[in-house]
């Protein structure tokens, strides 16, 4: 199977998550379910953008100019009178502008004086005045449904008071590595035993995707054992595994999957990552996709890369969910089987225009991704990149478009 028709499949078969409402300091980097719109114009008054006095511009039209000071206003209280011809009011950045101002000279541009300030620099009217509603307006829309909330919406949605909102929940995938070989970070090495990388980067890749991690443990090659695990892990919204989805005597993934729920399996034209189980299982109404990822660490994250991650990123109720591309000079050679397609880990260099690979490219060296910014796309049907052509790099870096 083509890369580009298991993505699709792929995308078509994910269930999208519910809404819940959350306290807006948790909704960071979520899609918002309901349209917020401003109860009230932002700001709600005139008010001043800098220290320095309020004025009538008529009054500083010309340079210098004296003006008697008839009170102060600090941010957070109310003036009590007019500015009036030859008057000036001391002003602190934020505070209501009073009546009969227009105008704010900035305190650099007076002597600072708290009777009678002299301003030094002619002032056009309507300086460092911000306007009731500048920024919203009441019963404007502040945040449109399905956007993605960063930290400026987030900011948006505490100044029209919302101190909650509805959004896209945080998936909760469970993560389990299988193999009688692995064996914990911590752990000391038996002969024959390797440790297990792929829950640590899986976990973290996960993280970075908008999930929630459920890091479960390290499931030993036997049915029973991967039975449990997965019955387990059907708890949560989605589930990634790595290793058994191969076709050796201890790959269980396949049959596993097809007796507790419903399996697609391919053998995708992909390198690295040939091996790629999908599927789901049933917890009552709910469905749980289940990603069988390849067993080798460069292979398992990068097919993440390319099908997981995008995966979960439709849950969450994201449309875009490809990261951005671009195309660069090759710096190398690069030969390839000519009937995969191929993804190789490069470092692009865009103020060049160019880019070359990390280095050597086995399915085992994770040093080649540590390396790399992007994915260099190498497509079927040719068995060799000559330095010096037009390819297509993967900007692995650089977030999906808004």
């Amino acid at each position: 199977m083509r890369a580009d028709d298991a993505l699709a499949r792929i995308l078509a078969g994910v269930p999208p998550l519910p809404s819940v409402d959350v306290a807006i300091l948790d909704a960071l980097g979520l899609v918002l379910d309901e349209e917020v719109v401003a109860d009230r114009d932002v700001p709600p008054f005139r008010n001043s953008a800098m220290d320095g006095y309020a004025v009538r511009a008529r009054d500083v039209a010309d340079a210098p100019a004296s003006l008697r000071v008839i009170g102060e206003i600090a941010a957070g209280r109310s003036p009590t009178r007019t500015v009036g011809p030859g008057e000036a009011m001391r002003i602190m950045t934020g505070a209501p502008v009073p009546e009969g101002a227009d105008t704010v000279v900035r305190v650099e541009d007076t002597d600072n004086r708290s009777d009678v300030v002299t301003i030094n620099a002619a002032t056009p009217p309507g300086t460092a005045v911000r306007h009731a509603g500048e920024d919203l307006r009441r019963g404007e829309t502040v945040v449109a449904r399905g956007t993605v909330l960063r930290a400026a919406e987030i900011g948006l949605l505490a100044s029209v008071g919302r101190a909650r909102a509805r959004v896209i929940k945080r998936p909760r995938v469970a993560v389990f590595s299988t193999g009688d070989e692995l064996v914990d970070a911590g752990a000391p090495l038996a002969p024959g035993q390797i440790r297990d990388t792929n829950r640590y980067s899986l976990a973290s890749a996960l993280r970075e995707a908008g999930a929630e991690p459920w890091v479960r443990g390290i499931v030993r090659d036997s049915p029973d054992a991967l039975r449990a695990a997965l019955r387990e892990a059907s708890a949560a919204d989605a589930i990634v595994t790595s290793g058994g989805v191969s076709v050796g005597d201890h790959d269980y993934m396949k049959p596993i999957m097809s007796e507790l729920g419903t399996i697609d399996f391919w053998a995708i034209a992909i390198r690295p990552g040939r091996p790629l189980a999908f599927g789901e299982l049933r917890d009552g109404d709910r469905r749980v996709p289940v990603f069988g990822l390849p067993g080798n660490v460069v292979s398992s994250l990068v097919t993440f890369e390319l099908f997981v991650r995008p995966a979960l990123l439709r849950m969450q109720g994201r449309d875009e969910v490809a990261r951005p591309r671009t195309k660069a000079r090759l710096l190398e050679p690069i030969e390839k089987i000519a009937s995969l397609r191929v993804f190789a880990r490069g470092i692009h260099d865009p103020s060049a225009g160019t880019v070359r690979t990390t280095g050597p490219q086995g399915s085992g060296i994770l040093r080649s991704l540590s390396l790399a910014n992007c994915l260099i796309d190498l497509p079927e049907g040719r068995a060799r990149h000559e330095a010096g052509e037009q390819v297509d790099v993967i900007l692995t870096e650089q977030p999906e478009p808004r």
